[in-house]
C-alpha cells in the first residue's frame, strides 16, 4: 500500500455479528460514515451458502454460487441477507469510493447433499504420515448436487474423486480420523503440521484435479462478473497448495481487466511459515502478520513487563512491509474463538498506533474494536461466558486522522527503551507537518524525538496530555506520553 495513499481497511464483521439477515442493509449504511473516518476498503464475510444455511458464519463452505439466492440448507438467505442485499451493498461501499474484498473458502466443502461409497484409507488427524490400517470402503458425503440451485450458474456437481480427503465416515460415524482416497496423496507445499496439513476439515478440495481446478476458476471469473468485487481474502491457504495461486490469481486480474488486492490467511506466530509461502508465490499476494498479533497478544498479557524495543521483531511488518496485512485482533483470535489469542482491551490503543501510524503494513481494523461488541457463547471449558469487547472507536478515529493527514514522510525510530518506544514520520509533499508518536506499556514519561521542525508548536491529537511540546532549534523536541497509553502529537 502506497505510503502517499495511506490505506486502511476493517475487517467489518465478527464471528458474533447479528444473524437476522440485516447484516448487508447495516454495511450500506455504514458505508458513507466509514469513509469519511479515513478507511479505504472493507473486508465483507463470506457472502455464500454455509452448511449451516441461515445460521452459518460462512466459513462452513457449501455452495459458493449461492449468495443468498437459492433455498438451501433450510434457508433462501445468508446469515448475512440476501444476493441483492449482498450487491447493494457492495454498491454503497463503491459509491463511498470504498474498496470491497471477499472473504473466499476454496480450501474444502461442507454438507453434501448425498453420500457416496469409496476406497480410502484411514490416518488419525494429528498423524497423516502414518496409515493406520489399510484402504477400506467408506461412506462420505462427497457428492454436492446443490439441489436448491438445480444448476443455473454453473451445472458442476462435487463428487468424491475432486476431493483427497475427509474426516468422515457414515458407516462408523468416527470423527478422529481423516479417510485420503484411494489412488490421491496430500498435496505438498502445504504446513507441515500434524505432518502434512493438506486437510483442515470436511472434504478437501483436490487442487491436483482438472476438472476441479477448472471450475475454481470458472466460479472466481463469475464471481468478479457478479459483484465487481476489487479483490480477495483468501481463507485457510497454508492448507492449499502454494502453486496453485499464482495461475488462480492471475487468471482473476486477466479477467477483471485491472489490479485486485489478495491477502492470504496462514496462521502461524513463526514468520518463517510466512516467508516460506510467500516465496513460493511471489509478489502476487500479501499475508496477515499473524506474528505480529501475537507479540501483540504476548505484550498485552504481561503488564508492562515486554521489552517494547522488541515488539516488531520477528514480523512480516519489519521484513516484508509490502506484503504484510498487520492487524491487531480478528474474528478467530478473538474471546471464545478456534485461535483465541487475545489482544487485551488496554494494550489496543498501542498495538493500532503501531500499526496505523507506521510506514510499513497495510492495516487492518477489526469492527468489534470499532464499533464494540456483546456476546455470549462456550468456552473450552464447557462453561458459558458473556464476553464485553468495549469500543475504541473514538481513540481509533484520532489514529485514522493522524494517518491519513500527518503519517507521510521519512521514519525515525526510537525504540530504545523497555517500555516507552517511539518514531516521528517527517512530512511530504502530501502532507508537510511533522508528527511524533510516544508510547510505553509500564510508565509514563517523555523522550527526545527529531522532527526536523525548529522552533514548532506541537499538540497530542489524543488528548492525553494537554500542555503542547515546542521543538528547539535543531528541530528536536522532549515529547511524553503517560503510563500504558499512547500520544500522537502533531505540528500545528
Amino acid at each position: 500500500m502506497s505510503d502517499e495513499l495511506n490505506g486502511t481497511m476493517m475487517q467489518c464483521f465478527h464471528w458474533y455479528s447479528p444473524g437476522d439477515g440485516t447484516f448487508w442493509d447495516e454495511v450500506s449504511r455504514r458505508a458513507t460514515g466509514l469513509a469519511q473516518a479515513g478507511f479505504t476498503a472493507l473486508w465483507l464475510p463470506p457472502a455464500f451458502k454455509g452448511m449451516d444455511g441461515g445460521r452459518d458464519v460462512g466459513y462452513g463452505a457449501y455452495d459458493l454460487y449461492d449468495l443468498g439466492e437459492f433455498n438451501q440448507k433450510g434457508s433462501v438467505r445468508t446469515k448475512y441477507g440476501t444476493r441483492q442485499q449482498y450487491l447493494h451493498a457492495i454498491d454503497a461501499l463503491h459509491a463511498a469510493g470504498l474498496q470491497v474484498y471477499a472473504d473466499t473458502v476454496l480450501t474444502y466443502r461442507i454438507g453434501g447433499d448425498s453420500t457416496e461409497i469409496a476406497q480410502a484409507t484411514p490416518y488419525y488427524q494429528d498423524d497423516r504420515l502414518h496409515p493406520r490400517g489399510g484402504p477400506r470402503e467408506i461412506e462420505a458425503y462427497t457428492h454436492f448436487s446443490f439441489p436448491g440451485r438445480r444448476g443455473q450458474y454453473s451445472p458442476f456437481e462435487w463428487h468424491w474423486w475432486h476431493f483427497d480427503a475427509v474426516d468422515y465416515d457414515a458407516k462408523t460415524r468416527e470423527t478422529h480420523k481423516v479417510y485420503l482416497f484411494e489412488g490421491k496423496h496430500f498435496d505438498h507445499q502445504v504446513a507441515l503440521e500434524k505432518g502434512n496439513f493438506a486437510h483442515l476439515m470436511g472434504c478437501a478440495v483436490d487442487f491436483q484435479n482438472e476438472e476441479t481446478r477448472d471450475s475454481l476458476l470458472r466460479w472466481g471469473k463469475w464471481y468478479l462478473d457478479t459483484t465487481g468485487v476489487d479483490g480477495f481474502r483468501l481463507d485457510a491457504i497454508k492448507h492449499i497448495a502454494a502453486w496453485f495461486f499464482p495461475t488462480w490469481l492471475d487468471e482473476m486480474t486477466e479477467h477483471a481487466g485491472r489490479e485486485l488486492f489478495a491477502v492470504g490467511e496462514y496462521w502461524s506466530p513463526d514468520v518463517n511459515n510466512l516467508h516460506w509461502y510467500l516465496n513460493r508465490l511471489g509478489p502476487k499476494m500479501s499475508l496477515f502478520d499473524v506474528a505480529l498479533h501475537y507479540n501483540f497478544h504476548i505484550a498485552s498479557r504481561m503488564g508492562g513487563n515486554y521489552d517494547m524495543r522488541r515488539i516488531l521483531e520477528g514480523t512480516l511488518m519489519q521484513q516484508r512491509p509490502y506484503q504484510a496485512v498487520t492487524f491487531v485482533e480478528n474474528h478467530d483470535s478473538q474471546p471464545l474463538q478456534s485461535l483465541e489469542s487475545v489482544v487485551e482491551p488496554w494494550f489496543k490503543p498501542l498495538a493500532y498506533a503501531l500499526i496505523l501510524l507506521r510506514r510499513e503494513g497495510y492495516p487492518c481494523v477489526f469492527c468489534a474494536d470499532y464499533f464494540g461488541a456483546q456476546y455470549e457463547d462456550q468456552g473450552r471449558d464447557g462453561r458459558r461466558y458473556q464476553i464485553v469487547m468495549p469500543s475504541h472507536r473514538a481513540l481509533l478515529d484520532t489514529l485514522l486522522h493522524a494517518r491519513r493527514h500527518y503519517a507521510h514522510g521519512a521514519q525515525y525510530d526510537y525504540f530504545d527503551h523497555w517500555n516507552r518506544v517511539g518514531w516521528t514520520r517527517l512530512g511530504s509533499e502530501k502532507s508537510s507537518k511533522a508528527m511524533a508518536v510516544l508510547l510505553s506499556d509500564g510508565q509514563g514519561g517523555g523522550k527526545w524525538m527529531e522532527v526536523r521542525k525548529a522552533n514548532a508548536k506541537f499538540v497530542d491529537l489524543t488528548g492525553h496530555i494537554r500542555e503542547p511540546v515546542y521543538s528547539n532549534d535543531a528541530g528536536w523536541g522532549e515529547f511524553q506520553c503517560l503510563g500504558g497509553s499512547v500520544s500522537v502529537w502533531v505540528e500545528e
